[in-house]
C-alpha cells in the first residue's frame, strides 16, 4: 500500500468503526468525512470490525492512501499466549483489540482519534483507552436502545468516557437524551450530526402511475428483527382488512433474519408481500413505490426515512429514535405510537383512510427534509473534525 509521509500541516487521523457487519448506514458518516479528510492531505488509518476488501467504500478508502485494517483479522499470537497466561489475562476478541489499538496509538500517535459506533456503548472501550493514553478523541452514536440499559457496575465508566471525549457526536435529539438518562448525567460535549444519504435528487421524483389502483408500500431496512421489527409488520398484514385491501409491500434489504421472515410471510398466507433483496437503486425503488412503511423497534435516524422523503414520499414509522425530529404525524407522514401490532396498524389504517392525499404529504416531506438535514453532512462533519482537532492541537501546546 502506499504509504503517505507527514507533512508540517497535514494531521493524523484515526478511525475505529465498530459496526458488526460488513457495511451499513453507520458507516457512511466516517467513511465519507475521512475520504475528505484524506484528498486534503491528511493521513487516516482506519480499523474496523469487519473488513469486506470487495466492498467500494474500503476500495475507495485505500484508493486515496487510507490504511484500512481488518480488527478480527489482526496478526497477534494470541493463541499462544494464551496458552501461557492464567484464566483470568487470557487475550479475548475484545483485549485482542485493545491490544493491537494500543501499540498503534503508541506507534503513531494520532492528532483525533474518530470512534463510530453501531450503537451508543459497543465501542466505549477504545475510548477508555484514548483516555488513559491521554489522546483526543470523538465519539458518534448511531443508534440508543430503549430497552437496554447498563449494569450498574459500568455506568461510571461510560460516564467517564463519555464525558472526556471532546465531542459526542448523536444523530437524533432522542438518542441523545435517552443516552443521558442511562448513564445518568448530561452531556455538555454532546452535538447532533446528521448522516450522508444515499440518493441524489435535487427536487421529489415524479409520482409512480398507479392505474391498477394498487398502492405499493416499499419497507427498507436491514433484515434484523430485533431492530427493524418487520416480523410486527407482516402479523399486522395477516389481518383480514389488510389482506383484502389492493395494496403491496416490499421488504428490501438483506441480514439474518431473511429466512424466517420469508417463512413467516408464508405461514401467515400473505400473498401481497415480497422480498427483493438488497438494492443500491434508491430512485428505482421510489419511482415504484408511493410510501415507506418501516416498523422499527430502535433506530437512530434511519438513512432510509431521510431518503424517502427527499424522493416526495410519505412514512409511516414508529416513534422511535429521531422518526419524530423529522415526521410531521399526519402531515408529512404518520407515526406509530409504539412497534406494536395495534399501534402500526392505528397508524396504518389512518394513512389508508388518506392514501388519496400522499402525494401532496410527500411533496410536503420533501420539503421539509431539505430543511433539517444539511445537502453535505460528510463535509460538515469533515470540517467539524479538522476544528476540534485544531483546538486539540492548541490545547496540548498551551
Amino acid at each position: 500500500m502506499k504509504q503517505v509521509s507527514k507533512s508540517k500541516s497535514s494531521r493524523s487521523f484515526t478511525t475505529i468503526s465498530t459496526c458488526p457487519d460488513a457495511w451499513g448506514g453507520s458507516e457512511e458518516l466516517w467513511s465519507r468525512s475521512v475520504s475528505i479528510l484524506a484528498n486534503s492531505g491528511h493521513l487516516v488509518s482506519v480499523f474496523k470490525t469487519v473488513v469486506d476488501d470487495a466492498h467500494p467504500s474500503i476500495q475507495s478508502l485505500r484508493s486515496q492512501s487510507c490504511q484500512v485494517r481488518d480488527l478480527e483479522r489482526l496478526r497477534l499470537p494470541h493463541r499462544v499466549m494464551n496458552l501461557l497466561l492464567p484464566a483470568r489475562y487470557q487475550l479475548t476478541p475484545s483485549k485482542k483489540h485493545l491490544l493491537f489499538m494500543y501499540l498503534h496509538f503508541k506507534t503513531r500517535a494520532p492528532d483525533l482519534v474518530i470512534i463510530s459506533q453501531g450503537d451508543n456503548y459497543d465501542g466505549l472501550h477504545f475510548g477508555h483507552l484514548c483516555r488513559k493514553l491521554k489522546l483526543p478523541y470523538v465519539i458518534i452514536c448511531q443508534k440508543a436502545t430503549d430497552h437496554f440499559w447498563p449494569p450498574d457496575g459500568s455506568r461510571r465508566y461510560m460516564r467517564d468516557v463519555f464525558k472526556s471525549a471532546i465531542k459526542c457526536f448523536f444523530v437524533s435529539r432522542h438518542n441523545r437524551s435517552l443516552t443521558e438518562d442511562q448513564i445518568g448525567a448530561e452531556l455538555s460535549n454532546a452535538a447532533i450530526v446528521r448522516n450522508p444519504f444515499l440518493v441524489n435528487v435535487d427536487s421529489p421524483l415524479s409520482w409512480p402511475e398507479n392505474e391498477a389502483g394498487e398502492f405499493r408500500l416499499a419497507c427498507v431496512a436491514r433484515l434484523a428483527l430485533l431492530d427493524k421489527g418487520q416480523d410486527i409488520l407482516l402479523r399486522v398484514l395477516a389481518r383480514e382488512k389488510w389482506k383484502k385491501r389492493n395494496l403491496h409491500v416490499s421488504f428490501f434489504g438483506q441480514g439474518i433474519n431473511r429466512d424466517g421472515l420469508v417463512a413467516l410471510a408464508n405461514k401467515l398466507g400473505l400473498n401481497n408481500v415480497s422480498f427483493p433483496g438488497q438494492t443500491d437503486d434508491i430512485r428505482g425503488v421510489w419511482n415504484q413505490h408511493h410510501a415507506l412503511i418501516m416498523p422499527s423497534r430502535c433506530e437512530g435516524l434511519p438513512l432510509t426515512l431521510v431518503e424517502a422523503m427527499l424522493c416526495g414520499r410519505p412514512a409511516i414509522v414508529t416513534d422511535v429514535g429521531g422518526n419524530r425530529e423529522v415526521v410531521d404525524d399526519l402531515v408529512t407522514g404518520f407515526l406509530a405510537a409504539a412497534a406494536a401490532e395495534s399501534d402500526i396498524d392505528d397508524a396504518f389504517e389512518k394513512a389508508w383512510d388518506r392514501r388519496d392525499d400522499w402525494r401532496a404529504m410527500g411533496q410536503l416531506a420533501a420539503k421539509r427534509i431539505r430543511e433539517l438535514v444539511p445537502a453535505d453532512p460528510a463535509a460538515e462533519f469533515a470540517g467539524q473534525l479538522l476544528e476540534i482537532e485544531s483546538i486539540a492541537n492548541r490545547n496540548r501546546s498551551a
